[in-house]
């Protein structure tokens, strides 16, 4: 796939449309090096989102834990 491709689809890949267009005018000016920098920009983004589902999916581990162990608790009773 081409890099211009590759910088159309950005918002499929969850980088606000905003950065998708700002990353289609750098490559279309050949700013490749703010270029660059937009997409760091955007993959840093990404991972924060991704990191706050980590923590939401550690919270329900730890919930679904709690009640496993207490309905072993209560069949045990």
């Amino acid at each position: 796939m081409l890099l211009k491709e590759m910088i159309e689809d950005l918002s499929s890949l969850g980088c606000e449309c905003k950065d998708e267009d700002k990353a289609k005018k750098l490559y279309e000016s050949g700013q490749m090096e703010d270029l660059i920098k937009c997409l760091k920009k955007c993959r840093c983004t990404l991972m924060d989102e991704m990191h706050e589902s980590q923590r939401k999916v550690d919270k329900i581990d730890l919930i679904i834990r709690s009640a496993e162990k207490e309905a072993v608790k209560n069949t045990g009773s």
